[in-house]
C-alpha cells in the first residue's frame, strides 16, 4: 500500500483544507465540492484526508459496515446483533468517471434470483463507502445516469438495486467529495446542490510559495515514508483536534443571533430553497466546535457564508461562483442582533486560513468593466478594418435541435439514441454481461424447454442462454459545432449583437442538453477553431463576448475548417453525432470565385450527412437569399434570427427530418 502524502504538508490552499476538515468534524454538513485548474493539489488533499479520520466500529464480516452500536435492520447481510464488532480505518472510496452503474450500487444475479428465488448480490462503490469518503475526481464529467443515482443515495441514506421486481436495499451514508476543472464543462444544478461547501483553488503567484511545492513535492516522491514520518507529528495534532472538535460539536449553542444572520444572508443572495441555510447552520457550528468554543460567533457564520453559499446563488449558468463580500458584511451588521458583533479574522479561531476570491458582484459573470460599445452603428465595407468585440443581446429561450435518426453516442438531452436507460422498445441477447433484463422475452425463450429439462415444481427453470437484454431508447448528447460569420458585413453594432444574443441562447440550450460544443470564426482572408471542441460550453460563451468583428467574408475558409474540425472530432469520439449551426447572412467575398468555392466546401457536408441548420443573419428590405441558398447545399434547413426564438421554431427540427428523408427517397 502506498504511502499518502500528508494533509498537513499541502502547502496553502487554506479554503479547502478547512472546508474537508469541517466535513470530518461533521459529516452532516455535505460534502465539498472542489473547483479550479488542473495541478493544485485538489485530489492530494482529498486523498490526504482519509488517514486523518478516526477509526469506525463495523459488525465483523458485514460488507456493508453497519455500526455495531445501531446495525441497519434492514441490512443485507442481517440481521445484526447490537454490540460487538471490530475498529477498522475509515475508508476513501473513488468512483471512476467511467465507472457502470453495477459498479456503483452493486450487481444482482438476475438468474438465481428467478431460477431459484435467491437474492444473491455484490456490493457496489456505494456499499463500500458507507461511513466514509465517497470521491468523484472530475465530477462534472460523471454520465448523467450515474449522476441520478448518487442523487438518490445522497437524499435517502439508501442505496436500492431493483431488476423485475427483485430488489436489494442497503445503507449508503457517506461523505461526497468531488473535484472538477470548470474548463471541462460546469455540474448538473441538482447534484451542485448536493455538496454542502465548495472552494475554488487555484495555484500560488508567490515565487517562494511555489518553491515550496516543488521542494515538498520532490522530497515525498524521493521518499514517501520519509517524508511521512517527518510530518507525523502535525498529522496527529490535527487527528485529535478532529476526534476533540466531534465530541464538543454537541455542545455547540447556535443562538437567535446567529440563525438570524444565516437567515438573513441566505435571503439576501437569492439561494433557492432552505438547505442553504440548514448548511450554513451546520457549517458555522462545526467552525465554533473547531476553534474549540461553545459559541457561534459572527465570524462563524461570515466564513460558513462563504463556503456554503457561492454555488447556491443564482446566477447564469456562465458565470463563475461567488459572493459579493462588501454586500455579505453589511449584511451581517445589519442583523447582527445578539450575535458577536466584532470584525472577522480570517486567521483567528476557526478561520482556517484564507478566504475565498472575492467575485466581481452578485453576478459573477458581469462584464461592466469592458469597453462600452455603442449599437445602431453603421455595416463596414467588407474591406475595413477590425471592430472592437460588441457585447451580446440578451438571451432568449429556445427550442431544441435534434439530429436525424437514432444514435448511439454519450448519455444526454438532445437526439434520439439507444441507451441504458429510457423506455424499452424490444430485446436482445446480451453481449457481455446483463445490465437491463427484459422479463417478458426471457420468459418466453424458457418457456418451450421447461419440460425437456426436467421441471416439476412451481419455479421456472432458466439458463443463461434464455436472458434477454432490454432494448432501450433515450436520449444522447451531440457535438454541437458553431460556424460563426465575423466579417465585415456581420459588423454593424446592432446586428452583431444580436447574432451573438442567438448564439448565447444556444449555447445555453447546449449546455442545459450537455452537449460538447465547438467555434469556429471566419473573417478577412481565413477561418480559425476560436474554440476545440469541448464540454465546457462557458467557455464557448466567454470566446463569443471577446470576438471581434471585421474584414472580408471567407466563407468556404470557415466551412472548411469546420469539415477538418469534424473529421478529427469523429476519430476520437466516432459514436457523438454533429450537429453543425452556421450564423452567416451567406456572402462570400475574397478570392477567385468565392461563392462556387463555398457551394463546393458545403457539399462536404451534405456528402456526409452532417444535420445542419443555417442561422439567416441578412437584414434590410433588400435581402438576396444567399443564406437559404446555402442551407440547400449543406442538406440543412434555414432559419431567420427571428424563427429562433422559442414557439418560431416549433416546425424546424420536422424541416430537419424531412429534408433528410427526402433526400434519402
Amino acid at each position: 500500500m502506498s504511502t499518502p502524502f500528508p494533509f498537513t504538508a499541502v502547502v496553502g490552499q487554506d479554503d479547502l483544507r478547512l472546508a474537508l476538515l469541517l466535513n470530518a468534524v461533521s459529516p452532516a454538513v455535505g460534502g465539498v465540492l472542489v473547483r479550479g485548474e488542473k495541478g493544485t493539489a485538489k485530489s492530494t488533499a482529498v486523498r490526504a484526508l482519509s488517514a486523518l479520520l478516526p477509526e469506525v466500529d463495523v459488525v465483523s464480516g458485514c460488507r456493508f459496515s453497519c455500526d455495531p452500536g445501531s446495525p441497519d435492520p434492514g441490512c443485507p447481510d442481517g440481521p445484526h446483533e447490537a454490540g460487538g464488532g471490530a475498529p477498522r480505518p475509515a475508508r476513501m472510496v473513488e468512483l471512476p468517471v467511467g465507472a457502470s452503474e453495477d459498479r456503483l450500487v452493486g450487481a444482482l444475479d438476475i438468474e438465481r434470483a428467478l431460477a431459484e428465488g435467491v437474492k444473491a448480490f455484490e456490493p457496489g462503490l456505494l456499499a463500500d463507502a458507507h461511513r466514509g469518503i465517497l470521491y468523484v475526481d472530475e465530477v462534472n464529467l460523471l454520465h448523467d445516469h450515474l449522476v441520478d443515482l448518487l442523487l438518490d443515495a445522497a437524499a435517502m441514506g439508501a442505496s436500492y438495486v431493483e431488476r423485475e421486481g427483485v430488489s436489494v436495499r442497503h445503507a449508503a451514508r457517506f461523505l461526497l467529495v468531488g473535484t472538477m476543472n470548470p474548463e471541462e464543462g460546469e455540474l448538473r444544478p441538482q447534484l451542485l446542490d448536493r455538496f454542502g461547501l465548495t472552494v475554488e483553488v487555484a495555484a500560488s503567484r508567490e515565487p517562494d510559495q511555489r518553491v515550496e511545492v516543488v521542494r515538498r513535492r520532490l522530497a515525498y516522491d524521493d521518499d514517501p515514508a520519509g517524508f511521512a514520518a517527518r510530518w507525523a507529528g502535525e498529522e496527529t495534532s490535527v487527528r485529535q483536534r478532529i476526534v476533540a472538535a466531534r465530541e464538543l460539536l454537541p455542545a455547540v449553542r447556535l443562538g437567535d443571533g446567529a440563525l438570524r444572520q444565516i437567515a438573513a444572508t441566505c435571503a439576501a443572495f437569492e439561494v433557492d430553497g432552505m438547505r442553504a441555510d440548514i448548511v450554513m447552520a451546520r457549517t458555522a457550528t462545526a467552525l465554533a466546535a473547531w476553534a474549540g468554543r461553545t459559541e457561534v460567533l459572527a465570524e462563524d457564520v461570515r466564513q460558513a457564508a462563504l463556503l456554503a453559499l457561492p454555488h447556491r446563488r443564482r446566477r447564469n449558468p456562465f458565470d463563475a461562483p461567488g459572493l459579493d463580500e462588501d454586500r455579505l458584511d453589511e449584511t451581517l451588521e445589519e442583523f447582527g442582533g445578539s450575535a458577536e458583533d466584532e470584525d472577522p479574522d480570517p486567521d483567528g479561531p476557526g478561520g482556517g486560513g484564507g478566504q475565498p476570491t472575492p467575485d466581481s458582484g452578485p453576478q459573477g459573470g458581469d462584464t461592466s468593466a469592458r469597453p462600452e460599445t455603442g449599437e445602431g452603428g453603421e455595416p463596414q465595407a467588407a474591406g475595413s478594418a477590425e471592430q472592437s468585440a460588441v457585447r451580446a443581446a440578451e438571451p432568449f429561450r429556445t427550442k431544441a435541435l435534434s439530429v436525424p435518426g437514432i444514435g448511439q453516442g454519450a448519455a444526454g438531452r438532445r437526439s434520439r439514441a439507444r441507451t441504458e436507460h429510457g423506455r424499452t422498445t424490444g430485446a436482445r441477447r446480451p453481449r457481455g454481461t446483463l445490465t437491463k433484463l427484459h422479463l417478458a422475452a426471457t420468459v418466453q425463450a424458457a418457456a418451450p424447454y421447461q419440460r425437456a429439462r426436467g421441471r416439476s415444481g412451481p419455479g421456472l427453470l432458466v439458463r443463461r442462454d434464455d436472458l434477454r437484454q432490454a432494448v432501450r431508447e433515450g436520449r444522447e448528447s451531440n457535438l454541437v459545432l458553431f460556424v460563426v460569420d465575423a466579417s465585415g458585413s456581420m459588423a454593424a453594432r446592432q446586428r452583431m449583437g444580436a447574432v451573438k444574443g442567438a448564439v448565447l441562447s444556444l449555447l445555453l440550450d447546449a449546455y442545459q442538453r450537455r452537449d460538447k460544443v465547438g467555434l469556429v470564426t471566419f473573417r478577412g482572408s481565413a477561418a480559425e477553431v476560436a474554440l476545440p471542441p469541448t464540454s465546457s460550453v462557458d467557455a464557448a460563451a466567454a470566446r463569443l463576448e471577446s470576438l471581434p468583428t471585421g474584414g472580408r467574408t471567407p466563407l468556404a475558409a470557415g466551412l472548411l475548417k469546420a469539415h477538418e474540425v469534424l473529421r478529427v472530432e469523429r476519430l476520437r469520439d466516432a459514436a457523438r453525432r454533429p450537429l453543425l449551426v452556421v450564423v452567416t447572412d451567406g456572402r462570400a467575398t475574397g478570392g477567385p470565385e468565392p461563392l462556387p468555392l463555398a457551394s463546393r466546401a458545403a457539399g462536404l457536408f451534405a456528402a456526409g450527412g452532417v444535420a445542419s441548420v443555417v442561422v439567416d443573419c441578412e437584414s434590410g428590405p433588400v435581402r438576396l437569399g444567399l443564406a437559404g441558398k446555402l442551407a440547400g447545399e449543406l442538406g440543412g434547413t434555414a432559419v431567420t434570427l427571428d424563427e429562433l426564438r422559442a414557439d418560431s421554431i416549433a416546425g424546424l427540427v420536422k424541416d430537419v427530418v424531412k429534408d433528410v428523408q427526402r433526400r434519402a427517397a
